[in-house]
């Protein structure tokens, strides 16, 4: 089976070895993705702005692959302060309210940079037809 991947140009692809999503298949998974451009943190201390940057990110790399938002399974949201749910909830529900994926929101001690106050990943499964 190919696999077909997406790099976003984040300098730590190639040092990590890791790529931002890849499709097997009908199978899409996204890696986790912060609310960083260009190595600058987008939405400082705002946890909406920070989470609807994320999933713009991640819809780009989902359309690359062939898919959409309506294909998402589940999301896994990491966050740094659980007290911000609403305003994490609040950008996610703009992006999935029709889709209503399996979600988690857990909360992490810290991300790779201290102003990240989220991380996203999800999975994606692209059936043909529909």
């Amino acid at each position: 089976m190919n696999r077909t991947r997406v790099y976003t140009g984040s300098p730590w692809e190639p040092v990590v070895g890791y790529c931002r999503a890849i499709r097997v298949g009908d199978r899409i998974e996204v890696a986790g993705t912060t609310a960083m451009k260009d190595g600058e943190v987008v939405g400082v201390g705002n946890a909406y702005e920070q989470a609807r940057f994320i999933l713009q990110t991640i819809e780009q790399a989902l359309q690359e692959l062939g898919a959409q938002l309506s294909d998402v399974v589940r999301t896994r949201m990491f966050v740094t302060d659980i007290s911000l749910w609403e305003e994490f909830g609040k950008a996610h529900g703009e992006y999935f309210r029709d889709v209503q994926p399996v979600a988690t929101m857990v909360e992490v001690k810290a991300l790779i940079d201290p102003r990240l106050l989220i991380e996203i990943e999800v999975e994606a499964i692209v059936f043909q037809g529909e």
